[in-house]
């Protein structure tokens, strides 16, 4: 029965998966509805936490971006991808990576795929090597982000595993941001010659072909370089950058948060605290109008995040809640004999429900119950970002429009697709590097 039930968690996932990010989480809904009232599960436990993180980060760096912030960071990155075509290949990876750090969501690049594209095509570089590795490594550098739900969920567990108390948001930082650098830096390497010269393209050729291709081809022009910004645009940003500096000096700083003589005050509420402060200095400091906040790509985009963790964490900790000792016994010889077979775990679950966060909601409880190492489940974090693999997360498709060569495509066979091989690259990368590393900071007291 357990296993059917199982088959009946993955079947709504799916389900919800070909609806987009809404769509899994009310599906996820209807699931929970059937897992306790068909099959009698107790009710587990919803991701209330976790959506308040979301809400106050995407709260603050809406308004950043209603405050024209976003765009301000964006001209910066254009001049400098422009001032280094050649290397379009490794810069703009980078580029992504240091926006979604900075962000906490891979959802602010969109602006910028454009522009990476324009850069290669002009300088006759395969668009598909700088935007397929782009796309990955802002995905990749989430788990990197101390504004990230995934990270802080993370630090709000191991803490509790007994010995791990003094583990802080900066450790783990320490771990992932290392590991996933490296994988960035791995799959652009990588992509550096991927993929035939554009004279030897046929499907690029055959657009140059096609007048009306033709003409968007060598006519096209993406810069935000001519956009005129409010004054206060740059304002904003330091002021959010404070934010996160903010943060990462309260997080290395025990005694900042205890407030009398009780227990310091968790992280996540520390987050969720300063993101919501620092909007509404943000907002207070550059006269932003509010109306005009909810209309940004990062609010819309960070509300569906909201809600598809909502349902999917609710009907997945309700299912291994119930099933936990059975599940426990059938896995823990697999994982005592190689603990590393958990990542697999991680990367097969994000393939299904495309979120990092709500992977971390739905397995990390499970692998400290069966007893494997905080060190090793901090290393493998990188493993929570599998769902470059099925080609439907908003960010690949959105980049296969935006490529107007062709080059970036999903292939015949459908996982033969422009973001499998680098997103594999960076995925392994940076589980060794943060295994590596989570040993030598992540250890006992």
């Amino acid at each position: 029965m357990l296993y059917f039930e199982f088959f009946f968690l993955l079947l709504m996932l799916y389900l919800g998966s070909r609806f987009g990010g809404i769509g899994l989480g009310v599906v996820s809904g209807i699931g929970l509805v059937i897992e306790v009232f068909i099959f009698r599960m107790p009710v587990g436990k919803a991701p209330v936490n976790v959506m308040l993180i979301i809400l106050a980060v995407v709260t603050c760096a809406s308004v950043l971006e209603a405050a024209g912030g976003l765009k301000y960071m964006l001209q910066i990155a254009e001049k400098i991808l422009r001032r280094n075509p050649k290397r379009i290949t490794i810069l703009g990876p980078i580029t992504t990576y240091i926006m979604t750090f900075m962000l906490g969501t891979g959802h602010s690049v969109y602006s910028i795929m454009p522009i990476i594209g324009d850069i290669a095509l002009k300088n006759k570089i395969r668009p598909e090597r700088p935007m397929a590795a782009s796309s990955v490594a802002c995905q990749l550098s989430i788990t990197s982000s101390p504004l990230s739900a995934a990270v802080v969920y993370y630090l709000t567990q191991i803490i509790q595993v007994q010995g791990f108390e003094h583990i802080t948001l900066l450790n783990i930082i320490c771990v992932t941001v290392p590991a996933t650098f490296a994988g960035t830096i791995a799959l652009s390497l990588y992509s550096l010659h991927r993929g035939k010269e554009l004279e030897d393209d046929p499907v690029y050729q055959a657009r140059l072909q096609d007048p009306v291709w033709r003409e968007r081809i060598l006519t096209s022009e993406s810069t935000s370089l001519n956009d005129e910004l409010p004054k206060v645009a740059k304002h904003a940003v330091y002021l959010f950058i404070l934010a996160l500096l903010t943060i990462v000096t309260i997080a290395m700083l025990p005694e900042v948060r205890t407030i009398g003589e009780g227990k310091p005050i968790k992280m996540s509420i520390i987050i969720q605290m300063m993101m919501l402060c620092f909007a509404g200095i943000i907002l207070l400091a550059t006269k932003t109008n509010t109306q005009s906040v909810p209309n940004g790509v990062v609010f819309r985009s960070g509300m569906v995040a909201a809600i598809a963790i909502f349902g999917i964490a609710w009907m997945s900790d309700t299912y291994f809640e119930y099933a936990m000792p059975s599940f426990k016994a059938a896995v823990i010889q697999m994982v005592e004999t190689a603990p590393w077979t958990f990542a697999f775990a991680l990367f097969i679950v994000s393939v299904v429900i495309n979120s990092q966060a709500a992977t971390a909601v739905m397995l990390l409880p499970v692998g400290i119950s069966l007893g494997l190492s905080p060190a090793l489940l901090v290393g493998l974090m990188p493993a929570t970002y599998g769902y470059f693999f099925i080609p439907n997360y908003p960010s690949d498709i959105a980049t296969i429009g935006f490529d107007v060569s062709g080059t970036t495509k999903i292939g015949k066979y459908y996982f033969n697709h422009s973001f499998m091989a680098p997103g594999l690259v960076g995925v392994v990368v940076a589980c060794f590097v943060g295994v590596a590393v989570a040993n030598l900071i992540i250890t006992p007291a």
